[in-house]
């Protein structure tokens, strides 16, 4: 009999293979009705890193987060023109999260050690010249320098700490540039979230959007 996934790694095959025979009997049920929609109450905007899952940070079941993933997690702000920046699958995955879906919470998600924040401290200065998509991308973070408290470090871990949480703020901010989102926290329908998760030690902390300060929950 021939394989049906050729090259497929074993990380992928042996992963299906747990999730059938041990994850999919029990939540059986919650399959077949999600099935026929969705209806997360929450959403997350979190980083690509391999080494920070959503699902797995908040113990989600199927059909509870809403996750959109990029690289430091970041929301570029939406222009007076109506355009989403230039990364329009995070502009249509907010817009179906608060119009289609009706989210309660936006909730943007740092973390230690991110790549994309240290590559733009590394590139202060030259990120906009910086050929390929990760340059343009990581420039957005030019916004969290205004953000970054007055006693921050000027180099080393504690430098990229406050900017990776300066960077959350920032993006905090630019949520609001998005019509429907503003609308939708002036009516009280929706409301904004910053947190940074520090992966060494499993801990999250929640961010004060006013001044930054990081508060661990228990």
């Amino acid at each position: 009999m021939s394989d049906p996934a050729p090259g497929l790694p074993d990380i992928l095959t042996d992963g299906y293979a747990r999730f059938r025979s041990s994850r999919y009997p029990g939540r059986r049920e919650t399959y077949r009705t999600l099935a026929e929609g969705q209806n997360p109450p929450v959403m997350v905007v979190s980083c690509c890193d391999s080494r920070v899952d959503p699902e797995a940070i908040f113990d989600a079941g199927p059909g509870e987060l809403f996750v959109v993933r990029n690289v430091a997690n970041l929301v570029p702000p939406c222009d007076p023109s109506g355009d989403c920046g230039h990364d329009r699958g995070t502009g249509a995955a907010l817009e179906f999260a608060v119009e289609g879906l009706g989210v309660g919470h936006i909730a943007v998600i740092g973390h230690s050690g991110c790549g994309g924040i240290r590559a733009y401290i590394e590139s202060r200065g030259s990120v906009p010249d910086t050929p390929g998509f990760i340059g343009k991308w990581i420039s957005t973070v030019r916004g969290a320098e205004a953000r970054l408290p007055a006693d921050a470090p000027k180099e080393g871990p504690g430098l990229q700490t406050a900017f990776e949480c300066a960077s959350i703020r920032n993006s905090l901010d630019n949520l609001l540039t998005f019509p429907f989102v503003r609308q939708a926290v002036d009516e009280g329908r929706l409301t904004l979230h910053g947190a940074h998760f520090s992966i060494g030690d499993g801990r999250l902390s929640m961010l004060d959007r006013a001044t930054g300060e990081a508060v661990a929950l228990e």
